[in-house]
């Protein structure tokens, strides 16, 4: 059954809304918080805040093992979120959902332990351009270990990747293709479920990093038929902390445990110790309990509000902001891509990233500078970095204005 979420209401009131997370009521150096960093961490609404303390206020205990009142609660509470996330991304059980710490976590579990199993010397892991570090760092590691290729798909001018340039890298030695559903850095959408399928007939496996994606998107791993896919709950309104993996069950199966300890085990002595069953094979020891649960507010936020309407806002603020910073003169756009989530990346002449940071943060505008994690597609463009605002939800057409007249100022008296 294909993934569906509420469609909410049939217009958003992003004034209410915005009533319901606390730190967008600060002030940051005298003017109104503008929050334009989502894409690296979004701001969490009361009720997530509310589940954290909830949880440590009320049934604080340690999951799986008790038997006692607390335990149990907070055992029901934690799988309640993992249910939650199945139903989420369409998974078809509940025990393909593994929690990590991130989505980081997630990405280096499938490094060491498929990686290791699966592949090796004479085969190749494709990734693409625009990766973020989390996403090449790993199959670097892995690479150097087993001697295994690692091959990059360029990317184009524009922020997208050439299909046809996947196809000529891709061979019958390809046993992993790993790839971001969604740019953390320009913005773009990737055609990820053609990729999947592409990959599929080379016998490869297919990892989708879906950080910057499933904030934004409807993610169906069944329609995508990927094997993994990685994601973290601090960038959809959740706390930090919290990751997850979902593989497929005789993927899954097949692989080594990640760590050894407690909750992973099924049967330890001395002589020998054999494993759990999955999930809990790739979970050892106490997990991040209190955030885990805290989670499954946020799901239940995004799905109150629809992901269709969250995503119709965030397209309208892009636009807005596309279209307000390229008509300032001395300002250039990175990554101009036909189909993007809601980043848009800019530099402004004569300016370091980080110079302009710091001017906008003067005026309560909270953007990222630097290299967002991405420094080989950074180089690629001939670039230090660029300067990155990320909408969410709660932003609004007014903060939008605020940014781009920000910006004219800016780039008006670099210009004298």
């Amino acid at each position: 059954m294909p993934a569906t979420l509420h469609t909410g209401p049939a217009t958003l009131d992003v004034t209410a809304l915005r009533s319901r997370f606390p730190v967008l009521q600060r002030e940051v150096n005298g003017y109104p918080l503008t929050y334009l960093d989502n894409a690296a961490t979004t701001q969490k609404p009361q009720q997530v805040i509310d589940a954290l303390s909830h949880y440590y206020s009320h049934y604080n205990a340690n999951i799986h093992r008790g038997v006692h009142t607390l335990a149990q609660e907070a055992t029901e509470a934690f799988e309640a979120t993992r249910q939650a996330v199945q139903e989420l991304i369409n998974a078809p059980e509940k025990e393909e959902i593994i929690f990590t710490k991130g989505t980081s976590e997630s990405i280096n579990l499938v490094a060491a332990t498929f990686g290791r199993t699966f592949v090796g010397k004479g085969q190749n892991i494709i990734i693409s351009g625009m990766e973020h570090h989390s996403n090449i760092v790993p199959w670097q590691m892995l690479c150097e270990e087993t001697g295994a290729e690692l091959r990059v798909l360029p990317v184009q001018d524009n922020g997208e990747l050439d299909l046809a340039d996947y196809e000529r890298l891709l061979d019958e030695n390809t046993a992993l293709v790993a790839i971001c559903m969604a740019s953390n850095t320009l913005g773009t959408v990737n055609p990820v479920k053609e990729m999947t399928a592409t990959a599929h007939k080379q016998g490869a496996r297919v990892l989708l990093d879906a950080a910057q994606a499933l904030p934004h998107s409807l993610v169906d791993v069944q329609e995508l038929d990927c094997d993994f896919l990685a994601a973290s709950a601090h960038k959809m309104y959740g706390p930090t902390g919290v990751g997850i993996l979902y593989g497929k069950r005789e993927v899954l199966e097949a692989m080594p445990p990640y760590q050894g300890g407690g909750e992973m085990i099924s049967e330890v002595t001395f002589a020998k110790t054999t494993y759990n069953d999955i999930p809990f094979k790739f979970e050892a020891g106490t997990p991040n309990i209190a955030d885990v649960i805290a989670f499954r507010e946020a799901i239940a936020f995004v799905k109150e509000l629809g992901l269709e309407n969250i995503a119709r806002h965030e397209a309208a603020l892009l636009k807005q902001a596309t279209e307000g910073l390229q008509a300032n003169e001395g300002v250039t756009l990175v990554g101009t891509a036909a189909h993007k989530v809601g980043v848009l990346s800019f530099n402004i002449d004569g300016l370091h990233p980080f110079d302009t940071g710091m001017m906008l943060d003067a005026l309560g505008i909270a953007v990222r500078t630097g290299h967002h994690c991405t420094m080989p597609l950074v180089a690629r463009y001939g670039i230090e970095g660029t300067v990155r605002a990320s909408f969410a939800v709660y932003n609004t057409s007014e903060e939008v204005d605020r940014l781009i007249q920000a910006v004219s100022r800016i780039a008006q008296r670099k210009r004298k």
